[in-house]
């Protein structure tokens, strides 16, 4: 067998002491929480990592590298400490995100390491994904008034307005309808100062505005178009992940459905009937993973074609207006009214982005005529000084 790079074998060390090291964490963690299920769950976890552990040890062995004793470096003390003073469900949010953390590093390190080694993270990854989607159960359990209360109000907020989709998707539709109006109404603006300043606001004025508006709806919704269809390759991807692992070990996928109906307030009868019935259609079955564990639904999905006619079609409807006074005018006339236009409309982005942040539409409004001032002034002074 082939003797991995000594970069793999430190990245075996690396990920023996931080499953080492995790092990004893969720055990500490464990014996603080108070409720039987929770306690279960996280007693399976530190089994889990201790697993974890034991693997990359004998991938050690294997190549010649024994393990020393495991023992706490002084950073992992003092975070041990602070931890021990906090309480369970805020320790449990700080697991979580170095658990998804270290499934991204290990996802990018199984293309570096050897085949072997490559073999472990396989075997691991989908614990480790596993531990994160139960975490995150546990920290955001169903506050309905018939469930048993396994977290803190502040999940217990966080889960009602994660719920409440309607703010997410108007809040998302505004957001990219006003960024996009800004950008464009940004760059073109630029654009006009600048040629304005060159030419003293001739007809070239018309013909730069009109290929930058163009250039940026263009631009923009290229961009989303790709953005999009990134995300839902992404979304998709896990989807089939998911699929495979129910093909491939589907009564341990039975099982975590099941423990997350638990967490979320159902006796052990009750979630396992649920999720029998659940498992009898398979699509149902995947759906409802996917919808527990990964947060994701097929209606959520965005649609490339229509995310790039919302930014082409938003950007360009802010970039037309600094250009629209030279289809009537030119020279000097032609240049103030188009820098009239051009921040009556920053201040209008501007107030309206209140409606996503709920500051004053006052300050917003003058903070990006300011902004708009300060570019025209800039792009101006350039073209009038190149033109001289």
């Amino acid at each position: 067998m082939e003797r991995p790079s000594d970069k793999a074998v430190r990245a075996y060390l690396e990920n023996w002491r931080t499953e080492a090291g995790r092990a004893r964490l969720y055990e500490k963690v464990a014996e603080r929480e108070q409720d039987p299920r929770r306690k279960e769950l996280l007693d399976r976890m530190a089994r889990s990592e201790a697993d974890h552990a034991r693997r990359w040890e004998e991938r050690l062995r294997e190549v010649g590298v024994q393990t020393p004793p495991y023992r706490e470096a002084l950073g992992e003390r003092l975070e041990s400490w602070i931890m021990s003073h906090l309480d369970v469900d805020t320790v449990l949010r700080r697991i979580t995100q170095d658990e998804i953390a270290d499934a991204k590093t290990w996802s990018e390190q199984e293309r570096e390491l050897d085949e072997a080694g490559a073999r472990v993270l396989g075997a691991i990854l989908p614990d480790e994904k596993s531990h994160v989607r139960l975490l995150q159960a546990m920290v955001a359990a169903d506050p309905s008034p018939s469930a048993s209360p396994l977290a803190s109000p502040r999940s217990r907020l966080d889960t009602l307005l994660g719920r409440e989709t309607w703010h997410k998707t108007r809040g998302s539709s505004v957001r990219d309808l006003i960024y996009g109006v800004n950008d464009g109404l940004g760059a073109v603006f630029g654009i006009v100062a600048g040629v304005s300043g060159y030419t003293g606001g001739s007809h070239v004025v018309l013909i730069a505005g009109v290929a930058g508006m163009l250039a940026s709806a263009l631009s923009m919704g290229g961009g989303a178009y790709l953005a999009a269809k990134s995300e839902r390759e992404v979304y998709e991807a896990e989807i089939s992940r998911e699929d495979a692992e129910i093909r491939e070990s589907p009564e341990e996928e039975i099982e975590e459905l099941s423990l997350i109906y638990q967490i979320k307030g159902f006796t052990e009868d009750e979630a396992k009937a649920l999720v029998g019935r659940i498992a009898e259609n398979p699509e149902h079955f995947l759906r409802s993973m996917v919808q527990e564990e990964l947060g994701l639904s097929t209606e959520s999905f965005p649609s490339p074609w229509s995310s790039a006619l919302s930014a082409s079609a938003s950007t360009a409807v802010g970039a037309i207006i600094p250009v629209i006074p030279f289809f009537f005018l030119q020279g000097i006339p032609a240049i103030i009214a188009a820098a009239v236009v051009s921040l009556a409309a920053h201040f209008a982005v501007g107030a309206a982005k209140t409606l996503l942040t709920a500051r004053s539409w006052w300050r917003s409004g003058m903070e990006m005529v300011i902004v708009g001032l300060l570019e025209a002034m800039v792009t101006y002074s350039l073209g009038f000084v190149f033109r001289h």
